[in-house]
């Protein structure tokens, strides 16, 4: 693979490779040097990557492994960044207002970070990538049927949650 057909098919996906190691790491440093490390693995790959049937599944296999590689090397402290809030939070939106939405956003990134691994993956990978179930079963090589229930159980587990904590907030 030539560095032309290596710009096309690899550098397109290098947003959602980072989305997903700061799923994993909760560190915009750190995903961004597990995005730089994928890329240079990819690019001393190659000349095998022809082989493949999917080089973005591939990508999202290696940045995935790569994460979880790093989370059971270290002790690693998981810290919340909400640094990029501001983007979502549009102009004209009250204080009291942005910190609810504050607020909820970091109860979810809690609540999704203690779901087990396949179920954060699957889930990243549904409704924030918006992957089909077909390309979610390549990357990670299960049934499409297992992934429908993995995604059921995920949402649900993160939905229970959350109405969990908001209703004990609210003293009911």
């Amino acid at each position: 693979m030539d560095l032309q057909a290596f710009k096309h098919k690899v550098l397109p996906v290098q947003g959602r490779l980072f989305r997903l190691a700061k799923l994993f790491l909760r560190n915009r440093e750190e995903a961004e040097d597990a995005l730089q490390e994928v890329l240079m693995r990819l690019w001393t790959k190659r000349q095998q990557l022809d082989s493949y049937n999917s080089v973005e599944a591939l990508a999202v296999q290696m940045t995935r492994n790569l994460c979880l590689d790093k989370l059971k090397s270290q002790a690693h402290r998981s810290t919340d960044d909400n640094s990029d809030l501001s983007d979502v939070f549009g102009h004209g939106v009250s204080p009291y207002e942005q910190t609810e939405l504050s607020d909820s956003t970091s109860l979810l990134h809690r609540i999704i970070g203690t779901l087990p691994e396949p179920q954060k993956l699957i889930l990243h990978l549904r409704d924030v990538e918006e992957y089909s179930f077909e390309e979610i079963a390549e990357v990670t090589g299960l049934t499409v049927n297992n992934i429908r229930v993995i995604l059921s159980r995920a949402r649900q587990r993160v939905r229970d949650s959350y109405l969990k904590t908001n209703d004990y907030e609210a003293g009911h």
